[in-house]
């Protein structure tokens, strides 16, 4: 198992979060998490990559403790991470965005390098805007390359995000509701970028809305409810449980 998150639980100010959350994520699988509103996935995946602290429990990287470390530390340890909303440097180019997701990976430090007065490109800023171009080329957007990231369309701007984090050449790549705001052709092909990407070897896990996206591409799904995991398994599985219907449909009267 790459990842494992046991019995983890996270309070805010006493309220409960998730409680007692149990999952294992296999090496090179495609692993959805859903469930409604307010289940608790975006909360688990914060503390995944250490955005929070875990109140109890324990996170284990490639059979590691993870549990104590910062977010940049994890990150260079091969967890890269989208978001829900695009978090993209608007006045950059997409090319400086996507070079930022080797941020530390970098001895000299990205943002001096694009603060900084002299014209000469240092041999570390070559090989980072090289890395970064074939990630551009891999999601299609090489020809974008030199626009500035916010005169994207939305669907575009998660692909820059997506490129940014594999930068970071992440073994483990969380997708936080990648299809949101797409339109169908858009959620079509960010399907085929994902399959692409879990192709090559890199294990993702997904929070995702879209039950079509979901159902379709992932190997395992987790359900979270009220901040519990109330089912697991295949998507066949998961689509007829009766705990997950009730989840999302109310109990019948």
């Amino acid at each position: 198992m790459i990842l494992q998150i046991r019995d983890v639980t996270k309070f805010f100010d006493g309220f409960c979060a998730l409680n007692g959350v149990g999952i294992e994520v296999e090496k090179g699988r495609i692993h959805a998490v859903i469930g409604p509103n307010g289940a608790g996935k975006t909360t688990l995946f914060n503390l995944i990559n250490g955005m929070y602290e875990v109140t109890r429990g324990e996170i284990l990287f490639k059979g590691h403790s993870i549990t104590d470390m910062k977010p940049h530390v994890r990150a260079k340890h091969g967890i890269g991470r989208t978001f829900q909303i695009v978090h993209l440097f608007d006045v950059m180019t997409v090319l400086e965005n996507v070079m930022l997701g080797r941020h530390c990976k970098t001895k000299t430090g990205l943002l001096k390098t694009f603060f900084r007065f002299s014209t000469r490109e240092l041999p570390e800023e070559k090989q980072t805007r090289e890395i970064a171009m074939h990630w551009l080329e891999f999601v299609g957007l090489a020809d974008k390359a030199a626009q500035v990231a916010s005169s994207l369309p939305i669907g575009e701007q998660r692909c820059v995000e997506i490129a940014r984090a594999l930068a970071l050449e992440p073994e483990l790549l969380l997708l936080d509701e990648p299809a949101a705001g797409m339109n169908p052709k858009e959620t079509m092909d960010l399907t085929s970028l994902i399959s692409k990407v879990n192709e090559m070897g890199i294990t993702v896990l997904l929070i995702e809305h879209n039950m079509e996206l979901a159902m379709g591409i992932s190997h395992v799904i987790s359900v979270l409810n009220f901040g519990e995991k109330i089912a697991e398994g295949v998507p066949p599985e998961v689509q007829v449980n009766p705990d997950v219907i009730e989840a999302y449909l109310g109990r019948k009267k």
